[in-house]
């Protein structure tokens, strides 16, 4: 349970249980990962902030130029932790060179895809109770049980570094994630790889920008209406330098 009540500011219900349930989410066994894997994902996430390593490497020209160890919160190979930081901090510079090395280092292109969706539900909670002066949360309890490695069928390869469901994919996979949509934009066909982090990232978005079948109503469906919801949203994506 994520706990708002020494917010600075009164948190809607909705986002509260998004919230939590992103809580739940990261201590549950995951496709590739453990639950007590992806708790220690989320505890790298978090200490990729303070690094040393990584704050050197935000200030250099290319991240490469820095060498040494990071300041780790986990037994996990350094492969991952430096996987996971990278995501954390950095990844508009993150190049195929380095997927493809962490490849060769073991990673597989399923894990780092969950990698990702673990980090996504870490920054999203983490950033929400910055906003609203409430304590970071403690990391959640991981859950026992077996990773699920269910890999989709469907999934190809050559649009993005990871393979993809196709757009507009007929198959169970797709349909379970988009319904009758015909067209799949690429931000939501990103992690398809790992259904369940798809799944993941539907659940927050609906709480923190808009529900998807509100998408195309430019209507007031917030406190603000959706013009002014997407001048927000594209100045803080240009403050954050967001690639996509």
């Amino acid at each position: 349970m994520v706990d708002y009540e020494r917010a600075s500011l009164t948190v809607r219900r909705d986002l509260v249980d998004a919230h939590s349930r992103a809580w739940r989410h990261i201590a549950e066994p995951g496709t590739w990962w453990t639950g007590a894997e992806r708790v220690a994902i989320a505890a790298e996430a978090r200490a990729a902030r303070t690094c040393s390593l990584c704050v050197e490497r935000k200030q250099l020209l290319a991240p490469t130029m820095a060498n040494g160890a990071h300041g780790r919160a986990s037994d996990l190979p350094e492969y991952v932790v430096d996987a996971v930081h990278r995501i954390a901090t950095d990844a508009g510079r993150l190049a195929s060179s380095d997927y493809r090395a962490y490849l060769d280092a073991g990673l597989s292109d399923g894990q780092y895809v969950e990698i990702i969706g673990v980090v996504v539900n870490v920054v999203c909670v983490d950033t929400v109770c910055s906003a609203v002066d409430n304590p970071q949360q403690p990391l959640p309890q991981p859950i026992a049980g077996e990773p699920t490695r269910h890999r989709p069928p469907a999934a190809v390869g050559g649009t993005a570094w990871v393979p993809m469901l196709p757009e507009g994919g007929r198959d169970p996979d797709s349909k379970s994630l988009y319904g009758r949509l015909l067209k799949t934009p690429h931000v939501a066909r990103a992690l398809s790889l790992v259904p369940d982090e798809v799944r993941g990232m539907i659940r927050l978005a609906a709480a923190q920008y808009i529900d998807p079948p509100k998408m195309m109503n430019l209507s007031r469906c917030r406190a603000i209406n959706r013009p002014q919801i997407e001048l927000v949203a594209a100045r803080v994506s240009a403050i954050n330098e967001c690639f996509y």
